[in-house]
């Protein structure tokens, strides 16, 4: 059985003055059915310690900044858990010193650095998926969309997703387990257990 690893980087450019969500599906789909792989893992990981992978469905209506309304909900959330960075101080980092090493690396101002908030986001999110290949395509379910998000607010910035496809280029066996059948994962009760539980006391009433 023949292994196979395919690589390739996805080019973006994010806005910059407010998080962008790059669908990125369709390049995804069509990485994975050049890859030659027909049963494996694909692997979407970001470069960049301000941006995430997200596999979730696309809701199709759009707010005002060109948000999916998922989006825009996610985006509210995320804005209550991690606010922006809106104030001096607001938090710890950057400190001085790093903002020091941001000229070192010749960043265009210390702006760049106030992105405290995109940082903590893409820790909470991760920066990579992994999702299942099956008989050569992405098994993504009915709805799923693979979004690359940068969270960073600070400036418009140039993006790289990197895509690692690994399996086998044959067929595989049956994948049934348990012939098919639903495992019951359910805690079962015991008698005794049913008798002091008020909430099958109340099933058996009714």
């Amino acid at each position: 059985m023949e292994f196979k690893v395919y690589q390739k980087e996805i080019e973006l450019q994010s806005r910059g003055w407010r998080p962008t969500f790059h669908d990125v599906s369709k390049e995804i789909i069509e990485i994975v059915a050049a890859s030659g792989v027909k049963n494996g893992t694909v692997t979407m990981a970001s470069h960049h310690t301000t941006c995430s992978v997200m596999v979730q469905e696309c809701s199709h209506d759009l707010d005002k900044y060109d948000l999916e309304y998922l989006q825009h909900d996610l985006l509210k959330i995320m804005q209550k858990l991690v606010p922006d960075y809106s104030e001096n101080n607001e938090y710890a980092h950057p400190g001085p010193i790093h903002t020091q090493f941001g000229r070192y690396v010749d960043e265009p101002g210390d702006f760049t650095s106030l992105n405290t908030d995109a940082h903590l986001r893409s820790v909470f999110f991760g920066r990579s998926e992994t999702m299942t290949i099956k008989d050569g395509k992405l098994d993504g379910g009915e709805f799923a969309h693979i979004y690359f998000v940068d969270w960073d607010q600070v400036r418009a910035r140039h993006r790289q997703l990197n895509v690692t496809v690994m399996g086998t280029t044959e067929d595989v066996e049956d994948r049934t387990f348990n012939n098919g059948e639903p495992i019951n994962t359910l805690r079962k009760y015991t008698d005794e257990e049913k008798a002091e539980d008020v909430h099958f006391t109340l099933q058996q009433k009714r």
